[in-house]
């Protein structure tokens, strides 16, 4: 019997849609082909989930802030057409070097998640490209996936033992099938 979810955490660049860099405009935002059958089997898990995502390019200038907003939206009518409940996207603008409790692999994000929806994060699964995913669910009690999309193959090098993902898989389509058994 599979295990349900209160709700499943995401990150965005590489592990729902291509990372070719710094995205800025809604030109360059692309889903992975497999992306939305992966959330379809993933909604047999929980009908609620929230992307968390860095996007550092606002503060450095790469990113116009309303170009962000668009894609955002444009990523919650996917969402939406595909009948998937997405509660809101996340996002922290911080540079690495001047980063807030927000900035992954900070707490912020997923704590104002958790305050502004009632979510228990123990009962919840980070799925993301990156060690910057797997820390704070991690910290906070939660299940992990790393993808080996985006950086994933090269993040999954900078686990300790102390600190590793619970399941570590191709990409998102491979984990949600992966869950879902």
């Amino acid at each position: 019997m599979s295990k349900y979810y209160e709700c499943i955490f995401l990150d965005r660049d590489g592990t729902i849609n291509f990372d070719p860099g710094y995205i800025s405009c809604i030109e360059q935002f692309k889903f992975f082909d497999y992306t939305f059958k992966a959330m379809k089997l993933l909604s047999n898990l929980t009908s609620n989930f929230i992307i968390i995502t860095n996007q550092s390019g606002v503060s450095r200038g790469l990113i116009k802030e309303d170009e962000l907003i668009k894609i955002n939206s444009f990523i919650h009518k996917k969402f939406s057409k595909y009948g998937l409940n997405l509660l809101r996207i996340y996002h922290c603008i911080d540079l690495p070097g001047n980063a807030s409790e927000f900035r992954k692999p900070a707490l912020g994000m997923f704590l104002q998640a958790s305050q502004e929806h009632s979510i228990n994060l123990s009962n919840c699964i980070m799925i993301g490209d990156s060690h910057k995913d797997i820390i704070p669910a991690f910290k906070l009690g939660m299940e992990s996936m790393l993808v080996l999309s985006g950086n994933g193959l090269l993040d999954q090098k900078k686990f300790d033992n102390t600190c590793k993902p619970d399941y570590i898989v191709k990409n998102l389509l491979a984990g949600a099938q992966q869950l879902i058994r």
